[in-house]
Formats: structure tokens, C-alpha cells, sequence
């Protein structure tokens, strides 16, 4: 019996994890599955972008994986057994049960209300293309109606300082506002603060420091001071949250929800789960969590892809980077920041900024779409084979046994 590889989530983790693992292990001895609840890889970098109206087209995932072998199956994960070694997933059929013998968990994140009374209502927020679509369809509906609309965007996170950016490029008959709880910018350096300042003078956002958001309702949102601000469209980018699946299914997880894993990304209670992108609660080289990044899913399934080939082939396990170094932050099409951070997390004094590091950042994004869209791009004729299948020895030695 081949050893089962199931592989849930088609994020920049998960289509890199699946892609790689096709590309190295025979399928002789082994199978993929992919289990994702949309048909379409989302670049997920981007969503501030068709959010605000650009054309973003979306790569099919039954075209991304043919010709690999992997198996797709569109479903939504509703439960993970880790001790039956089971994912329980949801489709038009009404779903079912998938085995496996290695599970990787690459389900993501989704955007976090942090409690706050009539977000999930009446708020937007860019962390799904369904979400983003819809904040599409109303920024469309107030530039259609000709009398202009506020827009506020809470949270001055890069999402929040990419998203307020590019809607008041790319609608500028609307009102854009910024909320911070603190000083703008206030992770960047000195002179990036001050680059950012300037750009969103120039696009016409205006900035609401040291501001704290209570509530949010159809038209306003509410004030920890006791104002209200008036709102045509609230988009939400207030952090993110991971899906408590995990959690439920008996993983030992980190208190925001995140699987905990070893240097290998492995499991620290279920040695056949790996879990890669903001999925993963993984230490980095400076002995801290990998914030929840496109880079930290680059590294992170890199290493869970080195785990898995060297101990199904009986390799050495090679150890990848696990670093963060920059934030890579666009303020439209024609503008950006970049910052360069230390071990600790911290703004380093240098950072660049302007045109060229928008070119930059858009090289990167076609690059990481292109290397997903070609998962097993320079195959090799001779793939490897598994030293053991411990895992279907003993379910065929139970059988025979029975």
C-alpha cells in the first residue's frame, strides 16, 4: 500500500509543500492529496489589490497540480483526527473521511475581529478573495453613485497600510482614512516613518493615530474616547486568526491557536502532522515565532519538505533558514518601503523607498506565482523512493493478522 500524503490548504505554503513533495518522491511508493475549499490559488499578497479594483487573475489549482499526480479534491477541512490519522472535509456530496500516513497542515489564517462587537456584521476585510470581492462590489456601488464615500481601514498593519494606499490610488473619488491604535508606522525606522508619512499625504489619506475601535456599525464606527466616525465601507485588517481546527482535533497548539512544531516543522505531539505557513507556531533562528508572513511559508514548508523526503527516504534532514529579515511594504503601484529588521525583530536605521522598490516587490509576486503555478518545473528523471512503509506495514500485517 503507497504511503499517504495529505496536504490541507493551496496557500503559498501548502501548493509549495504538495508541488515539492511530487517532484522528489516516487509515486511508486506514494500519494498526494490536496484538500482545498476553493478551485483557485489565491495570491493572497494581492487580495489589497483586487480588492481595489485591478484585475487579479486566479490561477486554477487543477492546472497548477496537472501533470504531477497530485490528487485535488475541493472540500472544506471540518475536523482533524490525529489519532485515527483521519481529516474529515465537507464538499457539494457531503463529504467524507481521508486517511492518511503524513498530514501536513497549511490551513492559514483568516482575519481576527479581537472581539470587537459588529466587525463580523459590518465590516470587510481582505483576508479571503470571497471577502475582498465583496469590498470590491461596494467600493464600486459608492463610486457608482457620483457623491464620493468614506472608506476607513482599522489597523496599520502592512495589510492596513498597503490596503488604505491603494484604494486612494485607485479611487480617488473616495475618502480614505487610516486607523492606528498608535504612532504610524510606529515598527519602521526613523526615515521610513517619514516616507510613509509623505506618501499618504500625496494619496490623500488621511491618519488617525492613537485611536482605539469599540465598536463598528453599518455607518460609523465608535471610539474608545467616545467618538464616532462616519464610514461608507470599514475594511477590518486588525491581525489575523488560525482556523481552530487543530486545536479541537487534539494537537498540542500555542495559545493563538498555532500548531507547535519542532525545528523540522513536526508536530511536538503527533510525529506524522507537519504543519507550514501561519499554521505553524516555529521558532526562528532568533529564537522567536515566525510572524505570520508569505516569507515565514517559504521557509517554514521548506523545511517541512527536507523533513518529510529525508525521513520516508532515510536521507539526512537538511535545515533551512529560518529567518525574517525585511518588510516588504507597496503604497500603490508606484511606491513601497523597504525595511530591513535585526534578530530581534527590530527596525534597522536603513530602509529604501520609492518607484524601485515597488518594482521590487511586484518582481517577487510574479516570481512566487510562477513557482507555484510550476510545482515540479525542472523534474528529475529518476524520483526517490521510501526506505521503508512502516506505516502500511503494520496496517497489512494487521489485516493478515485479523
Amino acid at each position: 500500500m503507497k504511503h499517504r500524503i495529505v496536504v490541507l490548504g493551496a496557500g503559498y505554503a501548502g501548493a509549495y509543500v504538495a508541488g515539492n513533495l511530487a517532484r522528489r518522491l516516487s509515486p511508486a511508493d506514494t500519494e498526494i492529496t490536496v484538500v482545498n475549499a476553493e478551485p483557485d490559488f489565491v495570491e493572497r499578497l494581492r487580495l489589497h489589490q483586487l480588492a481595489a479594483g485591478q484585475e487579479i487573475e486566479a490561477q486554477k489549482l487543477a492546472d497548477v497540480f496537472a501533470g504531477t499526480g497530485i490528487r485535488l479534491r475541493l472540500a472544506r477541512v471540518t475536523a482533524v483526527d490525529p489519532e485515527r490519522q483521519a481529516v474529515a472535509v465537507a464538499d457539494a456530496d457531503g463529504g467524507g473521511e481521508l486517511a492518511y500516513d503524513t498530514l501536513v497542515y497549511a490551513l492559514g489564517s483568516h482575519g481576527a475581529d479581537r472581539g470587537v462587537p459588529g466587525v463580523a456584521e459590518h465590516a470587510f476585510d481582505i483576508a479571503a478573495r470571497p471577502s475582498a470581492l465583496r469590498l470590491r462590489e461596494r467600493l464600486d456601488s459608492l463610486d457608482k453613485r457620483g457623491e464620493g464615500g468614506n472608506v476607513l481601514v482599522v489597523g496599520d498593519g502592512l495589510t492596513g497600510i498597503e490596503t488604505a494606499t491603494e484604494i486612494a490610488e485607485s479611487r480617488p473619488g473616495l475618502s480614505v482614512a487610516l486607523v492606528a491604535r498608535g504612532e504610524l508606522g510606529a515598527q519602521l525606522a526613523a526615515g521610513a516613518r517619514s516616507h510613509l508619512r509623505q506618501a499618504c499625504d500625496r494619496l490623500g489619506v488621511t491618519v488617525l493615530e492613537h485611536t482605539s475601535i469599540e465598536a463598528v456599525e453599518a455607518t460609523r464606527v465608535l471610539c474608545a474616547d467616545g467618538t464616532s466616525l462616519a464610514s461608507d465601507a470599514t475594511v477590518w485588517t486588525a491581525g489575523f486568526a488560525v482556523n481552530p481546527i487543530a486545536a479541537a482535533g487534539g494537537l498540542e497548539v500555542a495559545e493563538n491557536g498555532q500548531i507547535i512544531v519542532d525545528r523540522t516543522m513536526r508536530s511536538v505531539s503527533h510525529p506524522n502532522v507537519y504543519a507550514a505557513g501561519d499554521s505553524a507556531h516555529a521558532i526562528g533562528d532568533n529564537a522567536r515565532p515566525l510572524p505570520m508572513s508569505c516569507a515565514s511559508a517559504g521557509f517554514t514548508g521548506g523545511q517541512a519538505i527536507h523533513a518529510i523526503v529525508g525521513r520516508l527516504t532515510g536521507r539526512k534532514i537538511a535545515n533551512t533558514k529560518l529567518v525574517y529579515s525585511y518588510n516588504h511594504i507597496s503604497l500603490g503601484r508606484r511606491d513601497g518601503i523597504l525595511q530591513m529588521v535585526d534578530d530581534e525583530g527590530q527596525a534597522k536605521p536603513k530602509y529604501m523607498g520609492g518607484r524601485k522598490v515597488a518594482r521590487i516587490k511586484s518582481g517577487i509576486l510574479k516570481t512566487s506565482l510562477w513557482a507555484t503555478s510550476h510545482p515540479t518545473f525542472g523534474l528529475p528523471k529518476r524520483k526517490l523512493r521510501l526506505a521503508a512503509a512502516p506505516d502500511a506495514a503494520r496496517r497489512e500485517g494487521a489485516r493478515v493478522g485479523a
